[in-house]
């Protein structure tokens, strides 16, 4: 019989010591599982979303909060801005800008924000394929692939919006003209996949139709059902490239709209600078949180901070699951070290039947190993079982895709560590059963 095959039986000989102590080290190793494939998929969402985006320029209030809610959509907005004090920066010769992308915020459809803003948008996130069109009218809307994927939608649907991000239907806008599909975006990764596009004019005219309609104009409704899920029937689209030229000829058309309505008000400004290196351009955060009553915020600086600040709870949960870890290390470690009392005659008689120290210490090695390789094996699946189904959860807050079905690069740490650690807490039993004194072992047994 070999090591291998002797070390197993030794395991199943005492089933509930070596269950406890293989689910003591699944736990910890499913919890640094979980966490690793949570940040790691969380700091590349981030990293994602930046697009390239050198400040968010909107109402006074939190910076952090104006980030979250104008790039993550995770966030209610600090406030709107009008286009007077913003149409400065929504010049296309702006000396120091390359870009910048006005944001309308306020409704959403499904629990999906929609945001009022320029086909720009596409670009700067590194959408480039679309099921159907861009949008190019008012009530014309493009989703975003897990939109459509949620909430089962296709070209050609209609429906109307919801004030806020609550999905409650006693606050949508169930009059007036319906948003209609005209295009899917392919996924990006980005939160594009969670948003629903259309032109900053038709945030305005939703809000617009709410003041001005009457209970008779809304009871003229009450018979009409509108929605995505309409019965007609639906017929997939070309996928197509977005045309770069057209979709900066819309926004042109677009920034001439809001720049000739000063009066009118706008959530925030996506900004991105010509070069970062020039000192003008490193002063514009100050420059306008100083002297306007607009407020700046850089999006590095304040994921950096937001970093910071889940960093914490994160290393707290880190620290509990290695406290876990070390507590099933010595779990393994009292097994082992228990059952030698209990098998020095098993083992003299080994040694009697001609195993030497070196196969006696790499049985019980091999004891430990087998307890950790157990426990890290039930521990990986767990954690991604685990992240799969909190996926949805996540996803819902964060507005990103969490999956459990990836694999990241920190877990060859895990399986390392787990090992190493399984290796350790076998090394000391392993020592005292090479070392079992045969004739003393014989005579007393």
């Amino acid at each position: 019989m070999n090591i291998l095959t002797l070390s197993w039986k030794n395991i199943l000989a005492k089933p509930l010591n070596s269950l406890m102590s293989v689910l003591l080290f699944a736990l910890s190793i499913g919890l640094i599982t979980f966490l690793t494939l949570f940040n790691h998929q969380f700091k590349k969402g981030l990293e994602n979303n930046l697009a390239g985006v050198d400040l968010v320029i909107g109402a006074k209030g939190s910076p952090l909060q104006l980030i979250l809610s104008s790039m993550y959509h995770i966030d209610a907005p600090t406030g709107n801005i009008p286009i007077g004090d913003a149409a400065p920066f929504l010049n296309p010769k702006h000396p120091l800008l390359s870009g910048a992308i006005p944001l309308s915020l306020g409704d959403s459809y499904g629990a999906f924000r929609i945001v009022g803003t320029t086909p720009s948008i596409f670009s700067f996130y590194g959408a480039t394929e679309v099921e159907g069109t861009i949008y190019k009218d008012d009530f014309d809307v493009v989703v975003g692939a897990g939109v459509a994927d949620k909430l089962h939608l296709h070209v050609g649907d209609d429906f109307y919006s919801t004030h806020g991000l609550d999905d409650n239907p006693d606050l949508a806008h169930d009059h007036g003209k319906p948003f209609v599909i005209k295009g899917i975006l392919q996924p990006t990764g980005t939160v594009l996949d969670q948003l629903i596009l259309t032109t900053p004019q038709t945030v305005w005219k939703v809000h617009e139709h709410d003041s001005t309609t009457n209970g008779e104009a809304a009871d003229d409704h009450s018979g009409h059902q509108h929605g995505a899920h309409d019965d007609h029937q639906h017929k997939s689209m070309p996928v197509v490239l977005i045309d770069a030229d057209e979709a900066q000829v819309l926004t042109d058309s677009i920034i001439n709209v809001l720049r000739a309505q000063p009066e009118r008000e706008i959530t925030s400004l996506l900004v991105k600078f010509k070069t970062r290196t020039n000192i003008q351009s490193l002063n514009m955060l100050r420059n306008i949180n100083v002297n306007t009553g607009l407020m700046a915020a850089s999006p590095a600086l304040e994921i950096n901070r937001l970093y910071s600040m889940m960093g914490s709870g994160t290393d707290a949960l880190q620290y509990i699951a290695l406290l876990i870890a070390i507590v099933a290390a010595i779990s393994i470690f009292i097994s082992l070290y228990a059952s030698l009392k209990e098998r020095r005659y098993e083992m003299a008689l080994l040694r009697v039947s001609g195993a030497g120290p070196g196969k006696l210490f790499r049985m019980i090695i091999a004891e430990g190993l087998w307890i950790a390789i157990l426990g890290l094996i039930i521990g990986l699946i767990t954690g991604h079982l685990g992240m799969n189904l909190a996926g949805s959860i996540l996803e819902q807050g964060y507005k990103y895709q969490f999956t459990g079905f990836l694999w990241v690069p920190e877990e060859l740490w895990i399986i390392t560590g787990a090992l190493l650690i399984g290796l350790l807490a076998a090394v000391l039993p392993a020592i005292q059963g090479s070392r079992t004194n045969l004739h003393r072992t014989l005579a007393e047994g």
